[in-house]
Order: structure tokens, then C-alpha cells, then sequence
């Protein structure tokens, strides 16, 4: 799979606001929110580093994406990870929607999601 990333010498919570900020100038929301490290603590009683996984979606390509397929539906929305690489340092990962809907009929969207979820990693 593909991603775009990048790594922030920043606090977790630090970088998640920054992260939401960078992807609403793009156009996206965030629609989902899973703690991992919560998940796994209270579902398996295992401790793990910090992992935030928001699921980030611009309403106008989503829309778009599955009048052309609606099998597009399965990529969305697009998967945004952050992880606590340690209390200063947090990893950012975005799953590349050219990777994620690859294809003829969506270049145009995956190509233009791309370029906006690269300036979110930049702004970082």
C-alpha cells in the first residue's frame, strides 16, 4: 500500500490538531476516530505505544468518486495514522488514494485528493 508521510517532532495531541487544521484548508473532514492504544487496552488488555487513526473524507470527491463507482465506497474514507513514536515525535501516515482507487475513471480525483493530502503532510 501506498502513503504519504511524514514525521513530526511533535507531542501526539500537538500534531493531531494540526493535522485536522491542515486537512479542513484541504476540504476534508474528519468523519471516524480510533484509539488503538484505547481499543486494545480495554479489548485485550494489551498496552501499546499511542495510535490515532482518524478517517479523513472531502464530502465533494467522495460524492463524486461513487456516482463514477460505487465500489469506491470501500476506500472511504481515507485513513489518516498517527503514532506516537515516542513523548516528543509522532509519525503521520495517509493512505494514497491513487493507491487506494487506482484506475482510469478516478485518476482525476485520486490525482487531485493526492495533491491536497501532500500539502497536509507539508504543512506539518
Amino acid at each position: 500500500m501506498g502513503e504519504l508521510t511524514t514525521t513530526v517532532a511533535h507531542p501526539l495531541d500537538e500534531v493531531d490538531a494540526a493535522v485536522r487544521a491542515a486537512l479542513a484548508v484541504e476540504g476534508f473532514g474528519v468523519l471516524t476516530e480510533i484509539d488503538v492504544e484505547a481499543v486494545f487496552r480495554a479489548r485485550l488488555g494489551v498496552e501499546r505505544s499511542p495510535l490515532r487513526i482518524l478517517g479523513a473524507c472531502n464530502p465533494h470527491f467522495a460524492h463524486d468518486a461513487m456516482e463514477r463507482d460505487a465500489n469506491a465506497a470501500l476506500a472511504i474514507p481515507c485513513n489518516v495514522v498517527l503514532e506516537a513514536l515516542d513523548e516528543a515525535t509522532t509519525r503521520v501516515s495517509i493512505a494514497d488514494p491513487a493507491t487506494m482507487m487506482p484506475g482510469a475513471d478516478l485518476a482525476d480525483l485520486t490525482a487531485d485528493a493526492r495533491a491536497r493530502l501532500s500539502r497536509v503532510i507539508a504543512a506539518l
